[in-house]
């Protein structure tokens, strides 16, 4: 397999290097180019175990190995949303839930290839920026390698969830005075030095890991009509782009999806820019969304998301973070989907982009949800509940009827109301 960097700018190619991540002519992170050199049918891929993680497309990834840092990554379900369907209007909607994998986030796909990159050159150690889910994954899979972990990570901008899965797999957490966009700038200074491999997105070697969800999509419904994805540090659309197109340039299918980047009010450098028109984003420096993990205001694959947005005829769009609130308790309290509060902004997108007229009505829309809704367990409070008093069991059982009774009056009167409005 003939493997090459390539500037997605520039086009500029490159022999692999350790050390070479951006294109020294234009500053973009460059991107893994190759041909496989075998390629096996899906229905050969299907009959491989899912134990195997991301390696059971062992032929469509970028270096050879016979023994993977793994932990079954990848393989997430798939779920069809009919009520969402309704909602946005169209024929098939489906939630390709990342919040299933080891670590609870779709970052468990690059970090299983990177991580066994890292150890393989000879790595003692890694280092990533993160507003935590990178964090997280990465300190469980360089634990499974026996690799020293440094996580820079802005003071006091880290849900709690992702925070307590660092500390457990024992990383050594480094607090940065700023937001993540200083914390990656640490990052990066780092990873200039021989002791450190780094594990952001900025390494198109980690994105070669994350691509693996657009084979997972294709292997079990074929190409959607479109794919909507949450967008912060904005590797991950890119990277479920670039699989979608190898799909095609491999022979394996005939179309491609349109691709929607969904970006958070208060976060949204590359929405706002392309909704206004223009070619660059509007980098922010104090970017502020509930949604931590995509609150990220100097995307450092702006180029590239923008890129697959624009290839794909897709576009962006900014939802307000009670947009997000709202699609994060659809998907729990309708659908049984806990989604972090980044990962229910895709669903808040589709949503907002039906609105708009987007959608034609007869498509297959993919919904990426990114993380699992444990992973920021502060975001509840955003969230009513019902809760009973401490009583006797005669009392409970009096009051979980009387409760009952209640919530089925008021469903038979909402269902009223909408054949009403349907008639």
């Amino acid at each position: 397999m003939d493997v090459k960097l390539r500037c997605p700018k520039c086009h500029r190619t490159f022999e692999p290097s350790e050390k070479l991540f951006i294109c020294p002519y234009c500053n973009q992170p460059l991107e893994v180019i190759y041909e496989p050199d075998e390629k096996p049918s899906f229905d050969e891929i299907r009959r491989r175990s899912r134990i195997y993680g991301i390696w059971r497309f062992k032929e469509f990834l970028p270096i050879k190995t016979s023994n993977p840092i793994t932990m079954g990554e990848g393989s997430t379900p798939l779920v069809r949303v009919e009520k969402l369907e309704k909602l946005i209007g169209v024929r098939r909607v489906y939630v390709k839930f990342e919040g299933a994998n080891p670590t609870g986030s779709f970052k468990d796909r690059g970090m299983s290839l990177a991580i066994t990159l890292a150890r393989e050159s000879g790595s003692k150690a890694v280092v990533a920026a993160s507003t935590g889910n990178t964090a997280a994954s990465a300190a469980a899979y360089a634990s499974r390698a026996s690799l020293l972990t440094f996580l820079l990570l802005p003071r006091g901008k880290v849900a709690l969830g992702k925070m307590a899965q660092s500390i457990l797999h024992g990383a050594i957490i480094v607090e940065i005075e700023g937001n993540f966009d200083d914390a990656l700038e640490t990052a990066r200074r780092l990873a200039q030095r021989e002791e450190f491999y780094p594990l952001n997105s900025f390494n198109p070697w980690r994105l070669e890991g994350q691509k693996t969800l657009a084979y997972e999509v294709f292997e079990e419904i074929g190409v959607p009509d479109h794919v909507v994805v949450p967008v912060g540090n904005a590797g991950n659309i890119s990277a479920i782009w670039k699989g979608f197109k190898e799909l095609k340039n491999w022979g394996y299918s005939d179309t491609l999806p349109r691709m929607a980047g969904i970006q958070a009010e208060g976060s949204s450098p590359i929405a706002s820019a392309f909704k206004l028109g223009l070619d660059a984003p509007l980098f922010t420096e104090n970017p502020e969304t509930l949604a931590t993990a995509i609150r990220i205001g100097k995307p450092v694959n702006w180029f590239k998301a923008w890129k697959a947005v624009t290839e794909s005829s897709g576009t962006f769009e900014v939802v307000s973070d009670s947009d997000i609130i709202r699609a994060q308790r659809l998907l729990a309290r309708e659908e049984g989907i806990a989604a972090e509060p980044a990962g229910a902004a895709s669903i808040a997108g589709a949503i907002k982009l039906a609105q708009n007229g987007y959608f034609n009505g007869d498509e297959t829309v993919v919904c990426v949800v990114t993380g699992h809704g444990l992973k920021d367990p502060d975001s509840v409070k955003f969230h009513p509940t019902t809760r009973l008093r401490a009583m006797s069991v005669d009392d409970a059982i009096e009051k979980v009827i009387k409760s009952l009774m209640e919530r089925s009056n008021k469903n038979r009167e909402i269902e009223i109301k909408r054949q009403q409005v349907a008639s």
